[in-house]
């Protein structure tokens, strides 16, 4: 039996990587597993964990005669920070395998958190102007319009961290950065230039919808978790009702300085030309997105290549006039079969592909289109709930056709190994044995965090 100093060490370690999990944007039941493997691993045998959306619980009762061990701990709401996140896998890999004691676990966890980037922040603000001007382009905008995009992005990005070190609430940032998105569209528009400003608008919107966890609230219903998926649903739809208030706000200032903003409807892919920039503008704004939350360098290539691929199959699938749901779907369920093959090779938990991956199909388009047929109201305001409802089902699909692609890889990929400790002969380089049975299982078993 552990001494009450070690039970409480352990516990807390245990709830400080559960924190990191969770604010990162891991589901529920993945931190669960993880502070139950770390707890096993140290010595804390069935642990009792309850996670929440904004506090995390841990106890623990060597002996029915004595009092329980209780430690709760409150989740911070954080940036998203890909490199913590994995630096932190691979601590708890090294954990699990037994590499490391509780106390060097500790202080590696703590050097983790408190440490800074290499990254200047100016950097991360040219990330999402980066990929803003990535969404321009995959909508068909030209370089006036994917250059604006870009000064948007910064803007806003700028103007929500000076908000944010003020201490407003999400929400008010939401509609500040909507707001201007559109503000800057409708000063761009008012002289009378040749461009299409609504891309503008809807390449910001994307990059406000980034941060909003829609795959952790449908993860957490899906596995159980149900306060917590409410409590996330529910963050979710206040970020996206700020989006549209702002870009609501927006629109009506255009129409009462009367400048036309358009609305934005690219339709099917027609050619190779318009599916290769597409796919090269999808590329653009993955890399950047993942660049801009300090995703490893190593991977930024890898998401390129899976977003161009994943808006491919989108837009093939589109054209044969089945809507915009079931054809996201399929490409994220795209997303999240290759992704969990993929993360492993690159040494990041597989929420780091997953989420830039698919922040080119978010729903950015079918808000606006929503928001500017309410705007005219009349007959168009059945069609803009439309489309509002519309991006309501392309974030489901999206967040259920990764998880589902997650569910499908993992069996495929623990058949495929077996297969290949079959067919192993005569090895040159590597490891002359692979490592089969219990213990081999138990250090797979709480793989990295999933989205």
């Amino acid at each position: 039996m552990l001494e009450a100093r070690e039970l409480n060490l352990t516990l807390d370690f245990c709830l400080r990587v559960g924190e990191l999990l969770l604010s990162s944007g891991a589901g529920a039941a993945d931190v669960t597993a993880t502070m139950q493997a770390l707890s096993w691993q140290y010595g804390v045998r069935n642990p009792e964990v309850d996670v929440t959306f904004t506090s995390l619980s841990m106890s623990f009762q060597p002996d029915p005669e004595l009092p329980a061990f209780v430690l709760i701990r409150q989740v911070k709401q954080r940036e998203i920070d890909y490199e913590d996140l994995t630096l932190v896998d691979h601590l708890v890999r090294d954990v699990l395998r037994g590499e490391v004691e509780l106390r060097d676990a500790r202080s590696t966890l703590a050097r983790i958190v408190s440490s800074g980037h290499t990254l200047p922040r100016w950097a991360v603000t040219l990330g999402w102007g980066a990929m803003c001007a990535g969404v321009g382009l995959q909508l068909g905008g030209d370089g006036a319009v994917v250059a604006i995009a870009f000064v948007a992005a910064v803007v806003i990005d700028r103007l929500q961290m000076l908000m944010a070190r003020r201490r407003l609430p999400a929400f008010y940032r939401q509609v500040a950065g909507g707001g201007v998105a559109t503000l800057i569209a409708v000063g761009v528009a008012a002289p009378g230039f040749d461009l299409n400003p609504s891309v503008v608008v809807t390449a910001n919107i994307i990059m406000l919808l980034a941060g909003i966890g829609f795959m952790g609230a449908l993860q957490d219903a899906l596995s159980g978790f149900y306060v917590t998926a409410g409590a996330r649903l529910t963050e979710a739809l206040l970020a996206t009702a700020g989006i549209i208030a702002g870009v609501g706000g927006g629109l009506q200032v255009a129409e009462v300085v009367g400048v036309d903003v358009g609305r934005l409807d690219p339709g099917a892919v027609g050619d190779l030309k318009q599916a290769s920039a597409a796919a090269i503008g999808a590329a653009i704004c993955a890399a950047a997105f993942a660049f801009a939350s300090y995703a490893p360098r190593r991977t930024l290539v890898t998401i390129a290549a899976v977003a161009a691929l994943a808006i491919l199959i989108s837009t093939s699938a589109n054209v044969s006039g089945i809507g915009r749901a079931w054809p996201t779907a399929m490409a994220a369920f795209f997303v999240g079969l290759i992704s969990y093959g993929v993360s492993s090779r690159l040494r990041v938990p597989p929420l780091v592909v997953v989420v830039p991956a698919i922040v080119p199909m978010l729903p950015g388009l079918s808000i606006y289109r929503g928001l500017s047929l309410l705007s005219e109201g009349g007959d168009s305001t059945s069609e803009g709930l439309l489309a509002l409802f519309t991006a309501g089902a392309v974030a489901l699909a999206l967040a259920s056709g990764v998880i589902l692609g997650e569910y499908v890889a993992q069996p495929i990929q623990r058949e495929a190994r077996k297969l290949e400790s079959r067919l192993a002969g005569p090895r040159l380089v590597g490891p002359l044995r692979v490592r089969t049975g219990r213990a081999a299982r138990r250090i797979r078993r709480p793989s990295s965090p999933e989205a």
